[in-house]
């Protein structure tokens, strides 16, 4: 398990989600050929945040990138045909589509969502190259997409410095840097 999804699935926890990791999404041989890359591995989105009360699922990517230059907004804002890069469900809107409505359809047929349940694809950044956490932002926004920017996770993180004692690392850990 990656430590910074771990960190984002108490996050997400302590809004209300049932969170699930690692999903790999089940594409068939046509949908494959349909995307323009007939043998790439199953698509995997990091996190999948279930809120009940709403039945929405938030599909989350997670790039910690803390020892790197960071998310780089360009990188974001490319369009591609065909799937490449680290951004693939961000660059490529065929892809996008066609793995997001697989995913539901996966969901679905696991008795985890239903039709009406709505999907927004999301990214988590634990650090945003030049400071352009903005620029995402307003990015994702004018997508429908959701962002998690340093700013904010850091923001959530101390918040759960307040919550009362539980034995989960990130919890333990605000609690220390919070004192």
């Amino acid at each position: 398990m990656d430590y910074f999804e771990g960190i984002l699935k108490t996050l997400l926890e302590h809004k209300g989600n049932w969170v699930r990791q690692s999903f790999k999404v089940n594409l068939t041989k046509q949908e494959k050929r349909d995307i323009g890359k007939h043998s790439i591995p199953r698509p995997e989105i990091d996190l999948l945040a279930f809120n009940v009360t709403q039945n929405t699922i938030l599909a989350l990517e997670a790039k910690s990138f803390l020892d790197s230059s960071g998310v780089k907004y360009a990188d974001l804002c490319q369009n591609h045909e065909i799937p490449e890069g680290k951004y693939k469900l961000f660059t490529c809107q065929n892809y996008r589509e066609i793995v997001l409505a697989k995913l539901k359809e996966d969901l679905i047929s696991m008795n985890m969502a239903n039709r009406e349940t709505s999907i927004t694809l999301g990214l988590a950044a634990g650090k945003v190259y030049q400071s352009k956490s903005l620029d995402i932002e307003t990015l994702f926004h004018n997508q429908g997409w959701f962002f998690w920017s340093p700013e904010k996770i850091k923001n959530e993180i101390s918040n759960l410095a307040s919550k009362g004692y539980e034995n989960e690392p990130a919890i333990i850990t605000a609690k220390i840097l919070m004192r």
